[in-house]
């Protein structure tokens, strides 16, 4: 008896044991149940949200596709508005010949569209009851093509800088692929066909210009630089435009290609400085098509 005594007692300890165990798993089975229906709740709702997500991410490019759409039809009656004169195609340009002495000049700014700045000089120029022409950088109009179209909804003139902004030797193909495909890239931003152009660093002889000259573009130049991408003073670099300043001129300045704040903080100065010279604000288009009648003018005096 004390042998089948000492044998039933572990056996009724694993018969409790397999009880206890039992109850366990059935209480952890039933805990985990409304965590896996929490879980498939979650799943569904997630599954709501990405088509929800979806859906919006459809209207939202739609949207963006039709404003698309109505930039280019507005910038094509505003981009196509100002063709440039027989006279400055194919030509290049320094500033405008006046005889009439009309004090009138021309703001530029180059190497944009830049984050930040750009926008800054639109401020300003807003304010200001302004217009200016801007040279863009096609990559960089790539990047910020909200900024391209800025400029021109709010009436600016959108303008040739070239793909990459290099200053070496480009042959023809070469010269073609940095000027086209800009002005490819400005069109599909923008609905506007320029047919004005800067050389990268003013440089005139490494083949971009004779390209520009070659498909009729007007090669803008300038008559006084502020010197702005050295990052003078700002003192300064008011200074650097108003001594070489004179009516019919263009005034280079930069929205973009690096720090610009001083341009910034000197733009509203270099305003007010030239309105109370009596000076009028003009773009490059405007400009030219003045000298051109100053020159008809001329001509019929003769």
């Amino acid at each position: 008896m004390e042998n089948n005594k000492s044998f039933l007692w572990p056996e009724g300890i694993l018969i409790a044991l397999l009880t206890l165990c039992g109850v366990f798993s059935l209480a952890f089975m039933m805990l985990l149940r409304p965590n896996t229906s929490e879980a498939q709740s979650k799943q569904s709702i997630n599954v709501k949200d990405v088509a929800a997500n979806v859906g919006t991410q459809q209207r939202i490019e739609k949207l963006k596709a039709a404003m698309l759409t109505s930039w280019q039809q507005e910038a094509q009656v505003r981009g196509l508005a100002y063709p440039i004169p027989l006279s400055s195609q194919g030509a290049i340009i320094n500033a405008a010949k006046l005889t009439q002495g009309e004090k009138v000049i021309a703001l530029t700014f180059d190497d944009g569209p830049w984050p930040q700045t750009t926008e800054q000089v639109l401020d300003i120029l807003k304010s200001n009851n302004i217009k200016g022409t801007f040279f863009v950088v096609g990559q960089n109009l790539k990047n910020y093509p909200e900024l391209g179209r800025q400029i021109v909804a709010q009436g600016h003139i959108i303008a040739n800088h070239t793909w990459h902004h290099w200053y070496h030797f480009f042959n023809p193909q070469a010269a073609a692929f940095e000027i086209d495909r800009t002005e490819d890239l400005i069109y599909q931003v923008t609905g506007v066909k320029t047919n004005l152009f800067r050389p990268p660093g003013g440089i005139l002889h490494n083949g971009l210009a004779a390209y520009a000259k070659g498909q009729k573009y007007a090669v803008v130049m300038w008559s006084a630089d502020s010197t702005d991408y050295k990052q003078p003073a700002v003192p300064k670099l008011i200074n650097n435009v108003i001594k070489d300043s004179k009516p019919g001129g263009i005034v280079l300045m930069h929205d973009g290609g690096g720090n610009r704040s001083k341009t910034i903080q000197a733009l509203p100065e270099i305003i007010s400085h030239f309105r109370k010279q009596g000076y009028r604000f003009v773009t490059i288009p405007e400009l030219l098509e003045m000298q051109d009648t100053d020159q008809k003018l001329l001509a019929k005096k003769k």
